[in-house]
């Protein structure tokens, strides 16, 4: 599934669960209907967000994406081990001797293609488990973080917020005024009011499980 979709669709729910709370109607004792108000245009002042990039830069964000990798850290060490040793297989066969049998050259070509298939079929698994976990995650901080929007953008009169998100035939900003982006505001403020610190930076910082291509066929020279 998209993790576009997925953040896209945590911010909305939250967006619509602060603005029904807003908006929910108060016990009256009046039963005429109210006068229909006729609308206003008002002087417009646009907000731009980066909502996936947001929910993954607060502190929880990162908090969540660290035990990610380090869930995954032994899986990747696997797919680089199977990556070194076709490689290194693949060096072999390129350096033997022309007396090499053809029936001998056949068999390591063949173990070769075989652990080429399980590394691809490996890192391939690794990465759509790797991404779910992420999605999951970050998904869960994306609805968490909608209030926090609505609050901002409340406080501070915008009239309208764009997400520039890279979604799919979503919202495409051309330009915009330098100061209109509250990302990063969105980031503190969002920071402070959950309590969470920051999490201490990995040296190096695992990175997720690559999606290796296949590597190129050894042919007989």
């Amino acid at each position: 599934m998209n993790r576009t979709l997925t953040l896209v669709s945590a911010l909305g729910a939250g967006l619509m669960t602060v603005a029904g709370m807003a908006q929910a109607p108060q016990p009256t004792t009046q039963t005429a209907p109210a006068a229909a108000v006729a609308p206003q245009a008002v002087p417009a002042k646009i907000a731009l967000i980066e909502y996936e990039q947001v929910a993954a830069a607060t502190n929880e964000g990162q908090h969540a994406i660290q035990g990610i990798q380090t869930k995954f850290a032994p899986k990747k060490a696997q797919i680089d081990s199977e990556s070194t040793e076709v490689d290194s297989l693949k060096k072999q066969l390129q350096s033997a001797p022309s007396t090499l049998s053809d029936e001998e050259r056949a068999s390591r070509l063949r173990t070769i293609d075989t652990k080429e298939k399980q590394l691809q079929r490996d890192a391939e698994d690794a990465q759509t488990a790797y991404n779910a976990d992420l999605q999951e995650a970050l998904g869960k901080v994306a609805q968490k973080l909608g209030p926090t929007v609505v609050k901002y953008v409340q406080e501070n009169g915008y009239t309208l917020l764009l997400d520039l998100s890279q979604q799919q035939g979503g919202v495409s900003v051309m330009w915009a005024q330098p100061g209109t982006d509250i990302s990063q505001a969105i980031i503190t403020a969002y920071n402070a009011s959950s309590g969470v610190a920051a999490p201490t930076p990995s040296a190096p910082t695992p990175s997720h499980p690559r999606s290796t291509t296949s590597h190129s066929s050894t042919t007989k020279k």
